[in-house]
């Protein structure tokens, strides 16, 4: 089983995909799965973005109760 990618590492396949799709060269068969891993990998990034944002939040709030 390989290990979850970290945001960066979905971020950097995340933008290569879309600057394939944005050339335009990609047949409909492989722009079809490069859109549903886009999809994928903006997933990973939004689902990790939120997690450390909560996490931030936890601790704006420790600190106030602390402070």
């Amino acid at each position: 089983m390989t290990e979850p990618l970290t945001f960066e590492e979905a971020q950097r396949e995340l933008e290569a995909i879309v600057e394939r799709l944005e050339r335009g060269d990609a047949g409909v068969d492989e722009l079809t799965k490069l859109w549903q891993r886009g999809e994928e990998l903006y997933r990973i990034c939004a689902e990790k973005l939120e997690t450390v944002q909560g996490k931030i939040e936890e601790l704006r709030a420790l600190d106030q109760r602390e402070g």
